[in-house]
């Protein structure tokens, strides 16, 4: 289905996220991203920063393809489900979603 707005494509997102731990890794993938640049940046190696998708893709590709048993969105919608985890993970941080 094509979306018109990341606000009618995030309830479709929420609803891939349905496993507990799939939502679990995408938190972990997400916070390890954030440490990665920070420390990248830190100490001033940009060479970290191709480590970044690795990482981040890696923990929730392993969550929809083990546990969610779903396809990720990144592969039909890049944009915005990469915006999706960024929000995911702040409203599980801020206990909004249920981790």
């Amino acid at each position: 289905m094509p979306y018109t707005s990341f606000k009618d494509f995030y309830p479709y997102y929420l609803g891939e996220h349905q496993n507990r731990t799939c939502r679990r890794l995408h938190f972990v993938g997400s916070a390890l991203v954030l440490l990665l640049l920070l420390a990248a940046l830190l100490r001033g190696q940009a060479a970290l920063l191709w480590l970044l998708p690795v990482i981040g893709y890696g923990f929730a590709w392993v969550g929809h393809f083990f546990f969610e048993k779903n396809r990720p969105a990144t592969f039909k919608h890049p944009l915005y489900s990469l915006m999706g985890d960024w929000v995911m993970f702040w409203q599980m941080l801020r206990g909004q979603i249920r981790f």
